[in-house]
C-alpha cells in the first residue's frame, strides 16, 4: 500500500502522471527512513531536514505538514504493510504537484507520497569480515554549495556513479566536488579517521546534509581525546587515513575496507556505532 496525500492505495493505482513536476523537472524531495517497531529513528531530524530543504526550493509548505501530522501518516503506511512490528525502508517524497514549465503555476499544490518496504536489521549492525572497495569517480563532479546538499529528486550522478561502481566491481565510489575535494559517497557521508583526528567535508563543499552525519557528529563532540573538524578533503589523504567509513539511516556505518592499494581497518567505526545503538535504545 502506497499513502497519497493521506490516502492508502494499492501501488498499481498510482496518482502521479506525466505531468508532475517532480517526474518533469526533479521539483521534489524526498527522505529515506528506518523505522523499527512503529519508532522511527532520528525523526525530528529529518523533519526538520526537509522543511528547511523545502524553503530553499520556495516551496510553499502545507499549514497540515506538522512533524506529528506526517509522522502519524508514516506510521499509517508502515502498519497497512504489515509492518509495524518489524522493520521498514521508508521513502517519504515530496513534489510541487503539477503545472507550469520551469515556473511552477500558481494552482501548483503541494503532494506527498510514502512507500514502505520491509527491512533486516532492526539495529545497526558492521560485518567485521565484510570487504568493501571504493575509488574515486571521477566522469562528473558535484558543484560546492548547498543546494548540492538537499535530498532531491536530481541524483543524476549517483545514478551513473551506481552503474560505474557495478562495471568494475566496487562497492561504493567517492564524489568529487568541482574542486576536486572529496566530497561523499554515492550514497552517503564519509569520515575521515587519522589517529584521534576525525573529519567530514563541511556542507558548503556540496556533500549531503546527512541526519547520520549529524548523529556521528554529535557523539564525537562529546569525547575530548578527539579532534574532529567539517573541513575539505583531498583525494591524497585518504591513503593515509586509518580508517574510513559513510554514514547513512538505513545502513548506520559502513567502512571502507579498501582504496586502491590501502587497506583500512574499522575499530573506531565499529565504537561508534556501538553508541549509536546505545542513544537509539535509550531512546525507546
Amino acid at each position: 500500500m502506497i499513502n497519497f496525500n493521506g490516502n492508502l492505495i494499492n501501488n498499481t493505482d498510482s496518482k502521479l502522471t506525466s505531468e508532475n513536476r517532480g517526474y518533469k523537472y526533479g521539483d521534489a524531495l524526498f527522505e529515506t527512513l528506518k523505522v523499527v517497531n512503529g519508532k522511527i529513528f532520528f525523526w525530528e531530524d529529518h523533519y526538520f531536514r526537509l522543511m528547511a530543504s523545502m524553503r530553499i526550493l520556495r516551496m510553499d509548505i502545507p499549514m497540515n505538514f506538522t512533524m506529528e501530522y506526517l509522522e502519524s501518516e508514516i506510521l499509517k503506511t508502515v502498519e497497512a504493510n504489515n509492518l509495524i512490528t518489524s522493520s521498514a525502508r521508508v521513502r517519504l517524497n515530496i513534489d510541487r504537484g503539477e503545472g507550469g514549465k520551469y515556473l511552477p503555476a500558481k494552482e501548483a499544490v503541494v503532494n506527498f507520497n510514502i512507500i514502505a518496504e520491509p527491512h533486516n536489521n532492526p539495529f545497526y549492525t558492521i560485518a567485521t569480515d565484510a570487504a568493501y572497495t571504493v575509488d574515486l569517480y571521477k566522469d562528473y563532479f558535484m558543484a560546492p554549495g548547498l543546494l548540492s546538499g538537499l535530498k532531491s529528486n536530481n541524483k543524476a550522478i549517483q545514478v551513473i556513479g551506481s552503474i560505474y561502481a557495478k562495471e568494475n566491481d566496487f562497492d561504493n565510489c567517492l564524489i568529487l566536488n568541482t574542486n576536486k575535494n572529496v566530497i561523499e559517497a554515492l550514497n552517503g557521508n564519509l569520515f575521515l579517521v587519522k589517529g584521534d583526528k576525525i573529519k567530514t567535508p563541511p556542507l558548503e563543499d556540496g556533500c549531503l546534509k546527512g541526519v547520520m552525519r549529524k548523529q556521528v557528529l554529535e557523539i564525537l563532540s562529546k569525547d575530548v581525546n578527539l579532534f574532529v573538524e567539517e573541513a575539505s578533503i583531498s583525494p591524497f589523504e585518504l591513503q593515509k587515513a586509518d580508517e574510513l567509513f559513510i554514514t547513512n539511516v538505513i545502513k548506520g556505518i559502513v567502512p571502507i575496507t579498501q582504496y586502491r592499494k590501502k587497506s583500512y581497518g574499522s575499530d573506531f567505526a565499529q565504537k561508534v556505532i556501538t553508541k549509536i545503538n546505545a542513544k537509539l535504545r535509550l531512546s525507546s
